[in-house]
């Protein structure tokens, strides 16, 4: 959502007073810092942030943020999220969760609220376990992770966040991670902006029990190489001497070099994140090394109708064609009575 009027605010002036109380060095705090420098650029009254959790590491996020907040149970924060945009659509509504939260016991909430495309923004913190709970695998777990609830490694096959929000029919996807905080900023900005769902899944490291989780593709050393920040109107290039680029072969993506095999810059997949047809968002979404980079950026950003647009508009015509438009109407319709004595 945007406003019309104009509010300078700085990230410090959605500090609080309270205790910042995760873990040192923990991904959660420069999560932090970059949703509290996108709301300084939202031009939106600080009292019409609302931010929603439910239970996990990252559902602390509404008690350090100087706004309004709603720290809710187990997998439900989709659910109040939505109440409060449907009941209230001038707010701006954040939820803040984690793999555990929004894909296990909230899993049922976080598909139907993406397909409804309620005005709200989804922060996904992922980190592929169950950190506040001691390590346990979560929907997003590698198949093969020696945890405490998978001993010999876990054999089920791990959610792609990405992916699913594609199957849901979501209007707006994106992947940051918790180091760079520049572009989870400008993400995060992005997402607030989309009228409609908007789901960020954030790489967040837990450096207790699943330290460096997500290196294999986002480490210092590698990341160049094994990643790509995708912008619309862009083309799809990466790799540390900006030499290597995306492109079609047949419906599948390839990596290929510029300059080898008379391949140009020129040759390269343009993303176009405002495709309605998600076919290629998937294919994005779903990427993973050594195949492919890890697609970072917004994937997908289509506009449409939200859930409460639709619902108003039902309203409307509803009342516009009724007969019975009010309580009094309705006391006063047909058959009436008049009780004798």
């Amino acid at each position: 959502m945007t406003a019309s009027d104009s509010y300078q605010h700085t990230a410090d002036d959605f500090k609080n007073n309270q205790e910042v109380r995760w873990c040192p060095g923990c991904g959660n705090h420069a999560i932090l810092n970059a949703v509290r420098k996108a709301l300084a650029q939202l031009d939106i009254p600080r009292e019409k942030f609302v931010f929603v959790s439910g239970i996990g590491c990252s559902s602390r996020f509404p008690y350090y943020m100087n706004t309004y907040g709603f720290h809710g149970i187990h997998g439900r924060a989709a659910a109040i999220a939505s109440g409060i945009c449907i009941a209230n659509p001038g707010l701006s509504v954040w939820q803040i969760t984690g793999d555990g939260d929004a894909l296990a016991i909230g899993g049922n909430h976080f598909i139907h609220v993406i397909r409804r495309n309620i005005d709200m923004n989804i922060l996904l913190f992922n980190n592929q376990i169950y950190g506040m709970t001691k390590g346990q695998y979560s929907p997003t777990s590698g198949k093969g992770l020696v945890t405490r609830t998978s001993p010999f490694g876990t054999i089920e096959e791990p959610f792609s966040v990405g992916e699913l929000v594609m199957g849901g029919r979501g209007s707006f996807f994106a992947r940051a991670t918790d180091y760079n905080i520049s572009l989870s900023t400008e993400i995060y900005v992005e997402a607030a902006r989309h009228r409609g769902c908007s789901v960020v899944e954030v790489l967040q490291n837990c450096v207790i029990f699943n330290d460096g989780i997500h290196d294999l593709m986002t480490g210092r050393e590698v990341r160049d190489e094994r990643t790509i920040i995708l912008r619309h109107g862009e083309a799809m290039i990466f790799g540390r001497e900006k030499d290597r680029g995306l492109m079609l072969d047949g419906f599948k993506l390839k990596v290929v070099k510029i300059g080898e095999n008379g391949i140009s810059a020129g040759d390269i997949l343009v993303h176009d994140a405002k495709e309605p047809d998600p076919a290629i968002h998937y294919l994005l979404a779903g990427m993973r090394y050594p195949d492919h980079p890890l697609a970072l950026g917004v994937i997908r950003s289509v506009d449409g109708k939200t859930y409460e647009d639709e619902l108003e508009e039902q309203i409307t015509d509803i009342r516009r064609d009724a007969e019975i438009k009010s309580v009094d109407d309705l006391l006063n319709s047909e058959p009436v009575w008049e009780a004798g004595h």
